[in-house]
């Protein structure tokens, strides 16, 4: 079906991710996407998270990589889209766009591994969102104002309030972000015309690698066995998944 992608490729791109997640998409939430008249619903969504994914990322640099009175400084999402490739050092945040006095806290950020993984998701996620953009505006989908689903919410909700238990938190439940993402797209693409279908294979190498640069980060920061809370995490995910769900979005449940 994917000619375009090696099966072994695909096989080894999704092996983890189907290892990672507690439950498959369900097929009701399948047979619905399926549906053409939810084509306009499943882009417009799609492409707010590839924006809230990129968001989020910013946001934890923001907040992890700043003290907290230089936050202020840190550049805005449209910065990162000036970015050809991933800078090194302290140049990855712009050294030129600052005053000499300033230059220091991007001194700082190079030693963070936070920002590097953080940067490279952040230019791919607006890459992403300009490209269904694109594929929205080809063909006459507008890009309408559309309510938030439960899921991300239903996750966040559980984030513990101490440091540094709620980053590696945010963590873990951005890796089951991606990772759902991935299997959806996985899912998704051999029912769709071929233009999409191509696309949302195309993603799945990003976001296999979205999932895992999270799940590293989460165990770097957690400086120890983070099992359990993984496995927390899991099991709330497969909840939000496979409980019926009054809205249709990309992340949403199972159709109610």
């Amino acid at each position: 079906m994917y000619t375009h992608v090696p099966n072994a490729e695909l096989s080894q791109l999704l092996a983890p991710i189907h290892g990672f997640l507690h439950c498959a998409t369900p097929d009701a939430w399948l047979g619905e996407a399926r549906r053409p008249e939810r084509l306009a619903v499943l882009l417009v969504d799609h492409a707010n998270c590839e924006m809230k994914a990129a968001m989020s990322a910013h946001s934890l640099v923001r907040r992890y990589c700043l003290p907290k009175e230089k936050r202020k400084l840190l550049p805005n999402l449209d910065f990162y889209k000036s970015l050809d490739a991933l800078p090194e050092k302290g140049e990855v945040l712009g050294k030129q766009a600052l005053t000499d006095d300033n230059r220091r806290v991007f001194d700082e950020l190079a030693k963070n591994e936070l920002l590097v993984k953080m940067v490279r998701l952040i230019q791919e996620e607006l890459h992403h969102f300009e490209q269904v953009l694109e594929i929205m505006a080809a063909r006459g989908v507008a890009y309408d104002t559309l309510s938030a689903s439960r899921y991300a919410a239903g996750l966040l909700r559980h984030v513990r309030t101490h440091e540094p238990a709620a980053v590696v938190d945010r963590l873990i439940i951005g890796a089951y972000i991606e990772a759902r993402s991935c299997e959806r797209f996985a899912r998704l693409a051999p029912f769709l015309d071929e233009e999409l279908s191509r696309f949302y294979v195309s993603l799945l190498r990003s976001e296999a690698r979205h999932y895992q640069d999270y799940l590293a980060l989460a165990r770097d920061y957690a400086g120890g066995d983070i099992a359990g809370r993984v496995a927390f995490f899991g099991e709330r995910e497969a909840e939000l998944i496979q409980s019926p769900d009054p809205l249709f979005r990309f992340h949403s449940g199972s159709p109610a």
